[in-house]
């Protein structure tokens, strides 16, 4: 059972999501907080696996409740998707970088929603090839390189692959582009995200991006 917490201001929102979320076969709703202090104290409590986050949020906006969720050894499992109003936030490239493992914006098809939480439960990330390339444009193209720990431990093969994540690409993609199996791809990924700490495929993008690979 996949164990979700939504935090946002707009009762409206937190209505809808709950709705939907009890609907759905192995998926069950764990709590909803209205401002970003009473998330923080949410999640810590719950533990859940996957929490439906806004970024603007009284009290404490969504970006802290994030970097402290991401910091508490406590919470290792838990899985964030960012909220937004827009399709791309301001914050988003900070989001994804501080530990959110993609996000959504509020007025999303239903079935993309749920189709979230299985994907971010599973280890996934929400980060399609049109969304990754404005993040990487609009956040990442004026900015210097910076240093990412460990990057010299991953192999050529492992570097390529990661260029091709942060592209946005699929396993099945990448195996088509490289002339090798989705399963390989699978492989090369995880000992990347081992070697340099990343919670997620998200985080693999912004490894990336910060090091200058895209």
């Amino acid at each position: 059972m996949i164990r979700v917490v939504v935090a946002d201001d707009q009762p409206l929102v937190r209505m809808g999501l709950r709705t939907l979320i009890e609907t759905e076969d192995g998926v069950a709703f764990a709590g909803e907080a209205a401002d970003g202090r009473e998330a923080l104290s949410l999640i810590r409590s719950v533990k859940p696996d996957v929490v439906f986050l806004d970024i603007r949020m009284p009290l404490m906006d969504g970006l802290e409740v994030l970097r402290r969720v991401s910091a508490d050894p406590a919470c290792t499992g838990v899985r964030v998707v960012v909220l937004t109003t827009f399709d791309l936030d301001e914050y988003v490239f900070e989001a994804l970088r501080t530990g959110a493992s993609g996000f959504l914006v509020k007025d999303s098809d239903p079935a993309d929603l749920l189709r979230a939480v299985h994907v971010v439960a599973d280890g996934g990330s929400l980060l399609s090839p049109s969304v990754t390339r404005r993040v990487i444009d609009r956040f990442a193209s004026g900015a210097s390189a910076r240093p990412v720990p460990h990057l010299d431990k991953l192999t050529e093969r492992e570097r390529e692959i990661m260029r091709h994540v942060a592209s946005g690409a699929s396993n099945d993609e990448i195996a088509d582009r490289l002339v090798i199996s989705p399963a390989t791809v699978r492989t090369h990924v995880s000992r990347a995200m081992v070697k340099l700490g990343a919670r997620d495929r998200a985080q693999l993008v912004v490894f990336a991006v910060q090091s200058g690979l895209t």
